[in-house]
């Protein structure tokens, strides 16, 4: 029977080179002829879907392979996005405390029930690069304006990146985070200057890095070293361009204080002002005095300088499109977005076909992310298995880890909420809970080693520390070995895995880790493990409490496993 998997896999794999050779060039509503499209086997659904959604369900892979990946592309597309924020006001409505826990409740739920998968999976994604913390004491203990913020990357994770830099940049929560809100024009008499953290990191982090790019990714070099992006001087141009930005609604003379909201909200913090785009004050912008900002080529601005003179919505209009267009924003939205869903180390040329998508959609559209994670998914560097010489694929994440858990398993509480707070404390990570800017993890962040002397981005790793090993490897057992529906002591809230299906099966060894290793390894499992984990659990006794265990320890030694560990 394992022979028999194995050879279906690399035939199936044989023919999806041949048809996805040019997948990147298609968008949400065309595609291929659906005859030739795939997925082709169990195997190459349930690797679509890791890399498109928060975990591979047996419902959901016979569903994609019924009805096809454009199909399914189409739909995801359609669905309605579900949001973050009217979770936790309806827990305010009905009385209970709303805290930052509340927000990772919403995460948790859309993320393990969602309808909307892909659109969540690539808000994730948008998360850990337009990134903002409730960490950061300036927006700590405002739930309902974080879960706003992150309802903005849900909504816009298939709209435009225009539209989305815009709605991040005027969104109060990322103005607290990174000092744009109230940030003022220069005044020698009160030594004020304008703060310079936004401007810096909407270059470096959002939009288009440190260095220039060429549209594949590599790096434009001039005598042997990186070309930079923009110097101080860029810098301070866009910091003179983000000034005068306060709460929406605020009295025009009175810059310092605005009314905390209106009565009717639960209290201060929590108020509409948090919820709406923040507003210019002209009196504090810096109009005067021309701004330097980005040089490249075909720059709409003669010279990258915008004039003296503008409004603050004009200056920011123009600061926005001269970021927006600039070349190199193309391919490094596609090495994050590839990053996060596919490979740690994608090749150049699978780097510059998502870019070219995003530079142009085909109906001459720049910024298309929709356009743009199709081409990421559909490329056939991300369909084809790699091989293991290739040094494609990632580290899972640890948070992705317990998803692709709880939706294999059916994990849920019987009230409905997922209660599973402060994650960062077993995982290393939470939604929106970084502890800098910087995201969890450096995108081009290389171990110490091997993979640093072989060239090799391993970003993940720079969170896989021997006490999140341990602390990871242990939390996904305790889901398996103690918190499974039916044990017995257990209350509405706790959230529990469904084991009864899968002790069902567990009579067959194999058949039962061969079910496993589709779930969670998409069926690229090694021949020597696949014999080594059906050969340990077969010593366990054919009994209720035995089936039980051979599927614990089954999946948990999956789990734990190196080659889990490294997503193909």
């Amino acid at each position: 029977m394992r022979i028999t998997l194995r050879m279906a896999a690399g035939v199936a794999a044989s023919v999806l080179a041949c048809a996805t050779a040019h997948a990147g060039e298609h968008l949400f509503d065309s595609g291929f002829d659906h005859r030739n499209e795939g997925p082709y086997s169990d195997a190459d659904a349930a690797r679509f879907l890791t890399q498109a959604t928060f975990g591979p369900t047996l419902a959901e892979i016979a569903r994609l392979r019924a009805i096809g990946y454009n199909t399914w592309l189409a739909e995801q597309a359609a669905a309605t996005p579900s949001r973050h924020r009217p979770y936790l006001e309806a827990q305010a409505a009905a009385g209970l405390d709303v805290y930052q826990n509340s927000r990772q409740e919403a995460w948790w739920l859309h993320a393990v029930r969602g309808q909307d998968q892909l659109r969540q999976r690539v808000a994730f994604a948008l998360s850990e690069l337009l990134v903002v913390s409730d960490q950061s004491g300036a927006i700590e203990g405002n739930p309902i304006a974080m879960a706003n913020y992150y309802d903005l990357l849900v909504e816009g994770a298939f709209g435009n990146y225009r539209s989305l830099l815009e709605q991040v940049t005027l969104s109060p929560v990322m103005g607290h985070y990174l000092s744009m809100f109230k940030n003022r024009k220069p005044d020698t008499a009160l030594g004020i200057r304008p703060d310079e953290n936004y401007a810096r990191e909407i270059m470096q982090l959002f939009s288009v890095g440190l260095v220039q790019l060429n549209m594949d990714g590599t790096v434009i070099s001039s005598g042997g070293q990186p070309v930079p992006t923009y110097n101080q001087e860029t810098i301070r141009g866009f910091a003179h361009v983000f000034t005068g930005w306060n709460w929406a609604n605020c009295p025009t003379n009175n810059w310092e204080w605005c009314p905390s909201g209106p009565v009717d909200w639960p209290e201060p913090g929590w108020d509409a002002y948090w919820l709406q785009p923040m507003a210019p004050m002209a009196a504090y912008h810096a109009s005067a005095g021309t701004k330097q900002l980005l040089v490249y080529p075909g720059v709409a601005l003669p010279n990258g300088v915008l004039p003296a003179g503008g409004s603050a919505q004009s200056n920011l209009q123009a600061a926005l499109d001269n970021v927006f267009n600039h070349p190199n924003v193309a391919p490094f939205i596609a090495r994050h977005l590839i990053k996060r869903l596919v490979s740690s180390n994608p090749s150049p040329a699978y780097v510059g076909r998502v870019a070219a998508v995003f530079a142009n959609n085909g109906l001459g559209a720049r910024g298309d992310l929709g356009a743009t994670v199709r081409a990421v998914l559909m490329d056939s560097e991300a369909r084809i298995l790699p091989t293991l010489a290739s040094n494609r694929g990632k580290l899972r994440e640890p948070l992705l880890r317990l998803t692709q858990l709880w939706r294999a398993l059916d994990g849920r509480a019987d009230d409905g909420r997922y209660r599973e707070w402060n994650p960062e404390y077993s995982f290393g990570q939470a939604a929106l809970r970084s502890p800098s800017v910087f995201n969890f993890f450096l995108p081009d962040y290389r171990p110490p080693g091997e993979l640093s002397n072989l060239g090799l981005d391993a970003p993940e790793f720079q969170i896989t520390t021997d006490t999140t090993i341990a602390s990871v490897a242990s939390a996904l057992g305790a889901k398996v070995y103690w918190s499974w529906r039916g044990q017995g002591g257990q209350s509405p809230e706790d959230i529990v895995v469904d084991l009864g299906p899968e002790v069902a099966l567990a009579h067959n060894p194999a058949r039962l880790v061969d079910r496993y290793d589709l779930l969670f390894m998409g069926r690229t499992m090694s021949p020597f493990m696949f014999d080594t984990i059906t050969g340990y659990i077969s010593t366990m006794p054919n009994t209720n409490s035995g089936r039980r265990e051979r599927v614990q320890n089954a999946i948990w030694l999956i789990q734990s496993s190196p080659e889990y560990a490294i997503e193909r």
